[in-house]
């Protein structure tokens, strides 16, 4: 169990030990949360590092990372914790269970995240990240002001399991639609925007050490320029380093035309993206990539 950094240059400096190079802004906020213990919301694009953020932090400060992700109907129930019916069908029948106080025990509770999340872990307070909550329903946000305003949820036939020690809490949405301001006002809030071709440079570097100079700057430089483009989805960073590897395991060097109509799936995800850039507009954006890079 690692202890929780005491400045914003210890976030920094804890996170790009594993390999997240973070803004100063966030590396920020990502303090603030930590030390205050109020949960943090991380709004952006998707592929520009929200998620990671919940695993690196986990993965730095030694702590059990608990993930739910979140979809359309999903509820409390599916969220907190299930009765296992099955068990308690056969405990019932075989006599083991004595009426209903027998059979509604912890020895029948499966956990899900929100109700693994307030339950003592060892190395100290997990980290429970809450992914993608823009795709649940608007009465789960209802939910959540409990389970993040007491740290506490409530299993009907149970009681109420409050957490002894706060979980650090990190939710995440794409933006597919608004998050109701009652739940933003107890996190605190930060856009994850896609990064400058500097950092986004060292992202690359620190995930892709062995890639090129040459190659990483080519390809950082391309996926920015991609950005600009009426696309239907543009690529973030992950898909930057997912066509760095790919490069790398083609043995290329430098980008070229055919490299780039070859691989062009690796950072585009719909079809008439790739139709778009196929063939003289990727041409002449590498060509422009290319003298700027000169």
């Amino acid at each position: 169990m690692s202890d929780l950094p005491g400045s914003i240059d210890a976030v920094e400096t804890l996170l790009e030990g594993e390999g997240y190079v973070a803004s100063r802004a966030l590396a920020t906020v990502v303090f603030l949360s930590l030390k205050l213990g109020k949960p943090l919301f991380l709004e952006g694009e998707a592929g520009v590092g929200k998620t990671e953020i919940a695993k690196v932090l986990a993965a730095a400060l030694g702590r059990r990372l608990i993930r739910l992700q979140c979809h359309e109907g999903l509820d409390a129930g599916s969220a907190v914790s299930e009765w296992n019916f099955a068990a308690q069908m056969i405990a019932i029948r075989a006599g083991e269970a004595a009426g209903r106080a027998g059979v509604f025990s912890e020895d029948f509770l499966i956990e899900r995240p929100l109700l693994a999340a307030m339950r003592p872990q060892p190395g100290g307070a997990p980290v429970l990240l809450i992914d993608e909550l823009d795709r649940a329903d608007e009465p789960f946000e209802a939910f959540l002001l409990e389970a993040l305003s007491d740290f506490q949820v409530t299993i009907p036939e149970l009681g109420t399991v409050k957490a002894p020690e706060p979980p650090i809490v990190i939710l995440t949405s794409n933006r597919t639609r608004e998050v109701h301001d009652a739940l933003k006002r107890r996190c605190f809030y930060h856009w994850v925007d896609y990064p400058a071709f500097d950092r986004e440079l060292a992202i690359l570097k620190s995930r892709v050490p062995e890639a090129a100079e040459t190659l990483s700057r080519e390809v950082v430089a391309f996926v920015q320029r991609l950005r600009g483009e009426e696309l239907f989805k543009r690529p973030g960073v992950a898909e930057t380093i997912d066509w760095a590897k790919c490069l790398l395991a083609l043995d290329v060097i430098e980008l070229s035309p055919e490299v780039i109509a070859d691989t062009l799936g690796a950072i585009l995800k719909y079809q008439d993206d790739i139709q778009k850039l196929n063939g003289l507009e990727a041409t002449k954006i590498l060509n422009e990539v290319k003298k700027a890079l000169t």
